[in-house]
């Protein structure tokens, strides 16, 4: 199984070298019907310009909590403290009283730009600016995640359960080891406190429990522990925030 529908999928007979169906209808392929897609909305077109065109819209989750996790915090004459960082979840606007996580620190958003303008609220997929009142740059860093502190505001993983699948490792992975976990703008050092159940990669079903050890090629569930507090959230809830990378120090 590949995994996706072909039925969802577009097959447009092109010429890139020649240019034909790219902009325009070509005569030089008269076996060719056309190509029709299935997806929310029935589609069918003949050229490549017609089927990205027919692209649906991606939904950006805007009706969620907000998640912001920074990139960089910036202190700027005459302004004050500047936190950066892509909007993944919700919105921000000025007016707003976030909150930082895992710093536990609260403040009020004064104004929020985009490459040198002023927005009303930047939504996800936005690179923003906001400037707080009264944080100063050493209290909030990189890594920190601002949330609304009224609507289910983000806090500090002490501990979780995660998916991880073993791409590349050249020996075997056993509890104890604690490699740096990359996760939204975080890096931090997480140990495998306990390897819970290895489970097949493609159905997601348990196969074996509490292993001894992963290795290469291997999935399981493995229940980790961050050596500072860090702001994780479930995939199935925002993810963004529940993806991560490990690699070794």
């Amino acid at each position: 199984k590949v995994g996706y529908n072909p039925k969802t999928v577009p097959f447009v007979a092109i010429s890139g070298f020649n240019g034909d169906n790219m902009i325009d209808v070509s005569s030089n392929c008269s076996w060719y019907k056309g190509w029709e897609k299935e997806t929310k909305t029935k589609a069918t077109g003949k050229t490549l310009l017609e089927a990205i065109d027919a692209i649906d819209t991606p939904q950006r989750p805007s009706d969620k909590p907000l998640r912001l996790p920074l990139q960089d915090v910036y202190k700027i004459g005459g302004i004050g403290t500047v936190p950066v960082g892509r909007v993944e979840t919700g919105v921000i606007k000025a007016g707003m009283v976030v909150v930082f996580a895992p710093a536990n620190v609260t403040t009020e958003v004064k104004s929020v730009e985009m490459h040198h303008e002023q927005l009303v609220e930047g939504v996800p997929g936005d690179n923003v600016g906001f400037n707080v009142k009264n944080v100063s740059v050493k209290e909030i860093r990189r890594g920190n995640v601002a949330g609304d502190s009224k609507n289910d505001p983000p806090k500090g993983a002490e501990s979780f359960n995660a998916q991880v699948i073993i791409l590349n490792h050249p020996g075997q992975v056993d509890a104890g080891y604690a490699p740096v976990l990359d996760c939204h703008t975080a890096h931090i050092a997480c140990k495998f406190s306990e390897l819970l159940e290895k489970i097949d990669r493609r159905t997601g079903k348990a196969t074996e429990s509490s292993p001894k050890f992963i290795k290469s090629g291997d999935a399981a569930i493995v229940k980790m522990i961050p050596s500072k507090p860090m702001c994780v959230e479930a995939f199935t809830e925002y993810p963004p925030l529940g993806r991560f990378a490990v690699r070794d120090m």
